[in-house]
């Protein structure tokens, strides 16, 4: 019999192996601060409070479920919606008889952000990110033929939460389906839109009475719909790293517990039907250690918080969606790699339903080929893997079970810090959430530019050419003809008296918080009130809410220690000066209702730690209005971030009131997910330099500085006689 290995014995093999170098370099230590070991052990095992759990029992580490996949796999949910609710129908209508087992609804910004079709402030964002939805016709025409007693539907749908949810009951109703037959999935979670995806149209306040009166309702009438989604996926999008994610979500669901109770609501009676959205990103074993972590945690301070009775209070069920950050427009059919890797990790994680992005997506919306690739992903994981054949197959893993419990406790430590803040809400309104996710995603790109952290076929491994992708365009200007003809027909059949009794009815609540809201939006809708007109009427009362913007420093170039590259910049700002006796004026402008800032952010934070001076503008802003403030900075380059695909009409937009204000001299730069096929139209628009996915910020700044400097020198008499 052999003698008994022990570390000891390894650490004098690997220290010959490495030629004299301590296995303690080895150690690797991960954005969230973790420090990774190249071996573990048994001996890790000793002390993890959770390592006996059992799955379907508290606290629920191994899965909300004791069979998990083997008596019923994960819900194929893919996330799809675009141009009209007719197209979407349709392509919904494949997909289920492709296999998709639930809907997962994307609305456009337009109606995210409480506006119809035919408001001006939307005239490129209809139907370009989603499906467009003005009133209860649209929502029936979008599951026409669905039957949705039997359909589990998901909508992503927060700022106009209550039209939204409204129209879809009044279309079951029309469909002959009862509320109470209704089930999915109500996402509602306002909170994270004010730290990061910012599709919120009311206050923080007047917002959470809203979330406590859907859940007052689902409660009551729904027994088997979840009245939230508790999302960290829009964290991870937007740089959260995985503790700040896990943390973040886990204390927003708090707070919504804690909002609901304050109303008089018995945790048990709602809790149940709680359910959250985590993000799946490349590291793979962190990423399943997520999700146990998740479990544990929440199980953890639902028990502490409001002492719950039902053990089902404390059961974290989870929809995932593999990371849209992580897909690169670079060699594209990697993506299809990246997302399957994602995709096992959320399910060896434990998932209840997920989605599995198309690999196009880094580039615009995706093709029917690349969502059938993306759907099909699912299905093989499912049917020709074996995944399924075991519940929690991670389970005993000495790394796993590590990591499991360094994120749990990670995690703590922040939840902690916020509930001594008084809670998300307050943490939310001192600016802390989202001062931390926009640190962490500027650290994120340092790293990369730097090749400190390698993306394949990006900073490393790069292809000589880009493949050709087909790419679905979507005629917005149609869509909205569409849309606003369908409104004006609605418009004139209606019984108007009605309508304006059950917007005044909305208007009068809000103000005096003695009705519940979804109700009274229930009733509006079965009328034929719109989108736009019932969230005008909460409007009249809430107003409009707009968040100050801010930018962090000294973390890009702390973060990117290539100080050769720094002192370039430097020299060439120094250049620049010579010829204005000032430094490069950059105004940061959010086009239409995109609220997705990521980029934007990343590049004001390393522009400002380059020497350049940065005027970071509000979100939602038109052209005319981003002009007017760009002129009041004296800006000499206006960069626009676009993410939502309406850069074909708002960036021409925005050039042609810089000529209508003999403002010629601001140059336009343009980045964000723009398809490599319109660059040379926004080129002809007169954009001067454009910067997709993948591209690093060091090159992005030299580009800037250069083609600043050169223009100003043709342009610099000109420009003295118009600032003067």
């Amino acid at each position: 019999m052999s003698k008994k290995s022990n570390i000891n014995d390894w650490e004098k093999i690997a220290f010959e192996e490495l030629k004299g170098i301590k296995t303690d370099r080895l150690i690797k230590e991960t954005p969230e601060g973790i420090k990774v070991k190249p071996l573990y052990t048994k001996d890790d095992l000793e002390n993890l409070n959770h390592i006996n759990s059992l799955p379907g029992m508290e606290p629920f580490v191994r899965g909300p479920k004791a069979t998990m996949y083997t008596s019923r796999p994960w819900t194929v949910r893919q996330y799809s919606g675009f141009s009209t609710a007719k197209e979407s129908n349709e392509f919904y209508k494949k997909n289920i008889a492709a296999g998709q087992k639930g809907l997962s609804i994307a609305f456009d910004l337009a109606t995210h952000r409480g506006y119809d079709s035919d408001n001006e402030r939307v005239s490129a964002d209809v139907g370009k990110a989603g499906v467009a939805i003005d009133t209860v016709e649209d929502m029936k025409i979008l599951f026409d033929g669905i039957a949705l007693d039997k359909m589990s539907v998901s909508m992503t749908m927060n700022g106009a939460v209550l039209p939204v949810l409204a129209s879809f009951i009044v279309a079951g109703e029309e469909q002959g389906v009862p509320v109470e037959q209704l089930s999915g999935t109500i996402q509602n979670d306002i909170l994270k839109e004010f730290m990061v995806r910012n599709t919120y149209i009311y206050p923080p306040e007047p917002s959470m009475r809203i979330v406590s009166d859907i859940i007052s309702y689902t409660s009551e009438k729904m027994p088997k719909f979840n009245s939230i989604s508790i999302s960290g996926y829009h964290m991870q999008e937007a740089g959260a790293n995985l503790v700040q994610e896990l943390a973040f979500t886990i204390s927003d669901g708090l707070e919504y517990i804690r909002a609901a109770v304050d109303r008089g609501l018995n945790v048990d009676k709602f809790a149940p039907r709680l359910s959250f959205f985590f993000a799946i990103g490349m590291n793979f074993f962190m990423e399943a250690s997520k999700l146990r972590a998740a479990r544990y945690l929440w199980s953890y301070w639902v028990k502490k918080l409001f002492n719950n009775q039902n053990p089902k209070s404390q059961i974290l069920r989870t929809h995932c969606q593999t990371s849209g950050a992580s897909l690169q427009e670079q060699d594209p059919y990697n993506n299809i790699v990246r997302t399957t890797i994602e995709a096992l990790a959320g399910v060896l994680g434990g998932t209840q339903s997920l989605h599995t992005n198309s690999f196009d997506e880094a580039i615009a919306l995706p093709t029917e080929f690349s969502a059938k690739i993306a759907r099909n992903t699912q299905l093989i994981l499912q049917n020709e893997t074996g995944v399924t054949d075991v519940v929690d197959p991670l389970a005993g893993s000495y790394y796993v079970e590590n990591l499991t419990n360094e994120l749990i406790q990670n995690a703590n430590k922040i939840i902690e810090k916020i509930n001594d803040m008084g809670g998300m809400t307050k943490a939310i309104e001192s600016g802390y959430p989202k001062s931390e996710i926009e640190k962490s995603a500027t650290e994120k790109q340092a790293r990369i530019d730097s090749k400190k952290e390698i993306i394949v076929g990006v900073n490393e491994f790069k292809s000589d050419h880009l493949d050709d992708v087909n790419i679905l365009d979507i005629d917005n200007i149609q869509v909205r003809k569409e849309q606003i003809e369908k409104l004006d027909k609605i418009k004139s059949e209606r019984d108007n008296n009605l309508v304006n009794q059950s917007l005044e009815k909305i208007t009068n609540a809000a103000k005096n918080k003695n009705e519940n809201l979804l109700s009274l939006f229930v009733e509006a809708m079965r009328n034929r009130a719109t989108v736009g007109e019932t969230s005008f009427a909460l409007e009249k009362v809430y107003t409009r809410y707009e968040t100050k913007q801010s930018i962090v420093t000294e973390v890009y170039a702390n973060t990117f220690d290539d100080q050769n590259q720094l002192k370039k910049i430097k020299i060439s700002l120094d250049k620049f000066k010579q010829i204005d006796n000032e430094t490069i004026t950059i105004y940061m402008a959010k086009l239409g209702q995109d609220g997705h800032d990521r980029g934007a952010k990343v590049i004001s934070s390393a522009f400002s730690d380059f020497g350049i001076n940065v005027e970071v503008g509000n979100l939602f802003q038109s052209p005319a209005e981003a002009v007017e403030e760009a002129l009041k900075k004296n800006a000499h380059v206006i960069g626009v971030s676009s993410l939502a695909a309406g850069h074909k009409t708002l960036i021409p937009d925005l050039i042609k009131e810089l000529k209508k204000r003999k403002a010629d001299d601001i140059l336009v730069f343009c980045g964000g997910v723009i398809p490599k096929k319109d660059y040379q139209f926004l080129y002809d628009a007169g954009v001067s330099e454009i910067f997709g996915p993948g591209s690093s910020v060091i090159d992005a700044a030299h580009k800037l500085i250069e083609n600043t400097t050169d223009h100003l020198k043709r342009m610099h008499n000109y420009r003295k006689s118009r600032i003067v």
